[in-house]
């Protein structure tokens, strides 16, 4: 039925449920998992040039982080698993990265953004589940006021 799974990470502690309900549809249906984390381009955009490349090491290590944890839990169910961190507006990425890639699911949460900027900007979520044409398991993850 799938044979990939995209799991976009922000490597917050809610994410895990997400996490584990991807691994789990991977492990069902012998898929494999893409764990994509996505540097949010519009909070960074008035650092200046010089701030911006230590800045920039900072994120890519809490990418890499974020993307490892994913790749271990899907190591312990013997799941196949592609890590990527890019950079720009996330559901724009996201979209467009399964575009890309052929994915068949996209499993992830619905935290984020909540209060004035949920208003403001959307959630990730919901706007990938408008913007995309491949089924997206979503799953929430973490209080109610935050999802």
């Amino acid at each position: 039925m799938y044979e990939t799974v995209l799991i976009p990470t922000d490597g917050s502690e809610g994410v895990g449920d997400a996490i584990e309900e991807g691994v789990e549809l991977a492990a069902l249906t012998g898929a494999t998992v893409h764990a994509l984390y996505v540097v949010d381009s519009r909070d960074y955009g008035t650092v200046p040039d010089a701030a911006w490349f230590g800045l920039q090491e900072a994120l890519k290590d809490e990418g890499e982080a974020a993307v490892e944890a994913v790749a271990a839990r899907a190591a312990e169910s013997g799941v196949d698993v592609v890590t990527t961190i890019e950079q720009g507006v996330p559901h724009d990425v996201i979209v467009d990265y399964a575009d890309a890639e052929g994915i068949d699911c996209i499993a992830m949460g619905t935290h984020g953004r909540s209060g004035v900027d949920r208003l403001l900007l959307g959630s990730v979520t919901e706007n990938v589940v408008r913007h995309t044409g491949v089924p997206v398991h979503v799953v929430r993850v973490g209080d109610d006021s935050t999802a």
